[in-house]
Formats: structure tokens, C-alpha cells, sequence
């Protein structure tokens, strides 16, 4: 094998270990797509969602880059909306296939969550005494070690 096969080979390794078993890379299209289920929704109005979401900054040019792409994929549709007195706006919807994307990440997520909270379980057991442990006395401590 060549250096620079080695080298590019090695570089997907450390670019495929970096994706933990297929993690999620951008958290913010089910929280699009949760958004657009059961109604038609302007970016505007979708931005200020991923706000109540907890997104701590939003990027409104990724935003609408990130609907542009999922209605690319056929996740998303949208249509000119005239109705108002102002400027013409889009309206974004979720397809067919986009509730079957958003089924996938809900499970993915699911998954996610389910490690987390192992994490956490674990996480906060080296800094919270068990609550037997709360219950014993200094002498039985002591005798136990």
C-alpha cells in the first residue's frame, strides 16, 4: 500500500470512529421536521420554534439552507404564500417521506437517549453517595474497609 493511500485510508478511520455509530450530525433537522408535523409553517416562525427548542444561537442562512436541502430530498415542500398584504412568503410543509425521516431520527434519538441516561446514571454516581451508602454509619464504613 502506497503513503498516500495509508494516509487516506487512516483518515476515513479517524473520520468514522469521530461518527459514533451512525450519530446524528445535524440535531436541527428533526426538530425541523417535528416543527412542519401537522402544519404548514413559515422560517420565520420555524426559527423561533428551534428557539423554544433550546437551540442556544440560531444561523437563520443555515436554517433556510437546511430546508432548501431537505425539500431537495423531498422531506420538506414548500409554497409561495401571497395571502398577506406584505411580501410574498414560503410556507414549508413536511411530505410523506419526511414524517418517515422523522420516525427514523425519533428512533435514532430514542437510542441516544438511552445512552445518555446510562451516562448520566453512571455520571452522577461517582459524585452522589447510593442511597444505601447514605443510611450507614461512620463505624460501618469504617469496618467495611
Amino acid at each position: 500500500m502506497s503513503a498516500s493511500e495509508e494516509n487516506s485510508r487512516s483518515g476515513a478511520q479517524s473520520k468514522d470512529e469521530k461518527t459514533i455509530g451512525g450519530a446524528p450530525k445535524n440535531l436541527m433537522v428533526p426538530f425541523l421536521l417535528l416543527s412542519l408535523r401537522g402544519w404548514n409553517v413559515h422560517g420565520y416562525e420555524l426559527i423561533q420554534q428551534l428557539i423554544k427548542f433550546g437551540f442556544p444561537s440560531i444561523d437563520q442562512g443555515n436554517v433556510y439552507r437546511t430546508l432548501r436541502q431537505l425539500e431537495k430530498d423531498n422531506m420538506v415542500k414548500s409554497e409561495w404564500d401571497t395571502s398577506t398584504g406584505g411580501p410574498a412568503k414560503r410556507i414549508y410543509s413536511l411530505t410523506d417521506a419526511g414524517e418517515q425521516y422523522l420516525k427514523s431520527w425519533a428512533s435514532s434519538l430514542e437510542q441516544y437517549q438511552s445512552m445518555l441516561d446510562r451516562f448520566f446514571t453512571m455520571y452522577t454516581g461517582f459524585f452522589i453517595p447510593s442511597s444505601m451508602d447514605m443510611y450507614r454509619t461512620d463505624k460501618e464504613k469504617k469496618e467495611e474497609k
